[in-house]
């Protein structure tokens, strides 16, 4: 199976420790929005979309992303962050507008994971941040566990 990660992460890197766990497991290429050729995505068999959440959404350059790419026909496709807060409603909201455009091109979302990352966003800066140390080593076993099962 031929995998690859696009990913967008740069405040703390929360997101892209997680996708270096996936990268492992499933011996995945990353890239990020900006390297990405949408048309080349045809030679995945499973590509996993992720990056912070940003005001209860994915990065702007990951959803712009998918509003390029071309209509697939049942392509396999995972979604995954890193955010302050995890309520499963939450979580599933936040995903939601990278999840309607993913499929809206004929993506099949086989699964979605994520996790807590450390926040210093806004006035949470001026005391210390949110989930300081998150993403954590059970976290990155989270992260593992959920990649094998992709496979």
């Amino acid at each position: 199976m031929k995998s690859l990660l696009v990913l967008f992460s740069y405040h703390h890197k929360n997101t892209e420790k997680i996708a270096k766990v996936f990268a492992k497991v499933l011996d995945a290429q990353i890239k990020s929005p900006q390297q990405v050729i949408p048309e080349e995505l045809q030679d995945y068999s499973l590509i996993g979309f992720g990056s912070g959440i940003y005001d209860d959404k994915h990065h702007k350059l990951l959803l712009d992303l998918a509003d390029k790419l071309p209509q697939v026909n049942n392509r396999k496709a995972f979604i995954f962050s890193t955010s302050a807060m995890q309520e499963k409603a939450k979580v599933a909201k936040d995903h939601s507008q990278l999840r309607e455009k993913l499929q809206s091109k004929g993506y099949t979302i086989v699964d979605e994971f994520s996790c807590k990352g450390f926040n210093t966003n806004s006035f949470l800066k001026y005391f210390g941040g949110m989930n300081k140390g998150r993403p954590n080593a059970e976290d990155l076993k989270h992260a593992e566990q959920f990649a094998q099962n992709l496979k």
